[in-house]
């Protein structure tokens, strides 16, 4: 039965659309606004298509964060979109909690192909709840408390992500949290230490730490692998960022060439439209965690495996396989991270490029010349971090890009665009980052001007 309403989504944005930002500023997070506001970004975006992003002038912006890498397959990508609607359209009994939805086991299995050693899949809403079943699964798989994770580690600001979160910055302040530990990142002899007090359920490791864009040292996964088997101890890798081709592989942890015992996955398996997170592991551990039919919803959501995120999973392992988006991100990945590495020699500014794929980080270092040298000082002083997010800033309101910096307190720029860009985005990236870094080396110019505004923001606090 269908069932007339009033009620008009179009009309309600047409009329009240424009109040975006008071209503974000009384009613949600406060300092969101301010910072938006203070920095410029505070744009009216009305739509968005592939890697671009529209404004209310009809200004377009190319979209080198993709929503944090949400949008691996570029903004509304038509097959998803689709694929969304044919889930309304089909008027399905979904979320009844007590049956087999079939859109859950078909993508299961079709994500499973693409990781043979693991069996089964937990179905969540987000990659922080990805990691959050990660963590109850290898600890009651194991019997044992601990995790050990990697300083500068992100992988979520849940309570029990948060525990493994080794970004300072997002811990303070809410604890106590659980008893975990952290190691430094590629450090195999700290890991061992720990490993040998016999309590350590797994690691929790991103192939590639998001913050910084710090990749793992060759050897580190595989070593920490062996080590971990040795004492019955788990491989855990978070892929909510890394995974779905970013890197140039389904899943980073290929490259290294190890069979993680848990994968967290999730982002780019939304498609860009509905939440949707996902925890695989080998068959005994689910058997133990869900070891009788008392234990049948001992770890579960009320909104995992809904009908509409399932459809746009699958219909995003579907694009990826028939328009080759994996080989597209390595190819291009490889080209973008080739053209900017060449620009190292030439500005004293830039200190490194490194990555793999799509996910590419740019490191500013401290200039040689004494006439940059003073300027860049001033920044420090500040703020560390302060001269990326000029580069951000000058890449915004001069070339209408959008990036942003990969972490606090961090001098590296992150580029996570959609995994179907091409020779055009490269182009045009290249070209308005040479702009900015030859205004930047000039000692003045937009750049050095909102680095000023930066510095006084700074020490008004």
């Amino acid at each position: 039965m269908r069932v007339q309403t009033d009620f008009d989504l179009a009309k309600l944005l047409a009329e009240r659309g424009h109040e975006r930002y008071p209503l974000a500023a009384e009613r949600l997070n406060p300092q969101l606004t301010r910072m938006l506001h203070a920095i410029g970004f505070d744009k009216t975006y009305l739509r968005g298509e592939g890697a671009y992003i529209y404004d209310d002038t009809g200004a377009d912006y190319l979209d080198m964060l993709a929503g944090f890498g949400v949008f691996a397959l570029g903004r509304n990508h038509p097959v998803v979109r689709q694929a969304v609607h044919d889930a309304l359209d089909a008027d399905l009994a979904d979320l009844t909690q007590f049956d087999a939805p079939p859109l859950a086991g078909l993508l299961a299995e079709n994500l499973l192909a693409r990781v043979p050693h693991l069996d089964r899949v937990y179905f969540g809403n987000s990659g922080t709840e990805a990691v959050e079943a990660a963590l109850k699964f290898a600890r009651y798989a194991t019997k044992r408390p601990r995790i050990i994770y990697c300083d500068h580690a992100f992988h979520g600001l849940t309570t029990g992500s948060l525990s493994v979160n080794g970004a300072k910055e997002f811990r303070a302040g809410f604890g106590p949290l659980l008893p975990d530990t952290a190691i430094p990142f590629g450090d195999l002899d700290a890991l061992e230490r720990e490993l040998r007090r016999g309590d350590v359920a797994g690691l929790l490791v991103e192939p590639i730490q998001g913050k910084g864009v710090a990749v793992a040292p060759p050897g580190f996964l595989s070593g920490a692998q062996a080590r971990l088997r040795e004492h019955q101890a788990l491989l855990i890798v978070d892929e909510v960022q890394t995974g779905m081709g970013r890197t140039g592989d389904f899943f980073a942890h290929e490259h290294d060439g190890v069979e993680p015992d848990l994968v967290a996955t999730a982002k780019a398996l939304s498609g860009g439209y509905v939440p949707v997170g996902a925890t695989m592991a080998p068959d005994w551990i689910f058997q133990k965690v869900y070891s009788s039919m008392d234990r049948v919803l001992v770890h579960d959501s009320t909104f995992g495996s809904n009908a509409l995120a399932m459809a746009a999973g699958l219909a995003t392992l579907h694009v990826m396989d028939h328009q080759d988006v994996v080989a597209n991100a390595r190819e291009v990945g490889a080209l973008l991270q080739a053209r900017l590495t060449e620009l190292v020699d030439r500005y004293e500014l830039l200190a490194e490029v490194r990555g793999r794929g799509l996910m590419i980080g740019i490191e500013f270092g401290r200039p040689k010349s004494l006439r940059l040298r003073g300027s860049w000082m001033a920044l420090q002083a500040a703020r560390k971090g302060l001269f990326a997010q000029t580069v951000v800033h000058a890449l915004f309101h001069k070339h209408r890009i959008l990036t942003q910096v990969s972490g606090d307190h961090l001098e590296v720029i992150k580029l996570i665009p959609p995994l179907t860009i091409g020779a055009a985005e490269v182009d045009r990236f290249v070209g308005a980052f040479v702009d900015v870094m030859d205004e930047a080396h000039q000692g003045s110019g937009l750049i050095w001007d909102f680095g000023k505004s930066l510095i006084k923001q700074s020490r008004a606090k």
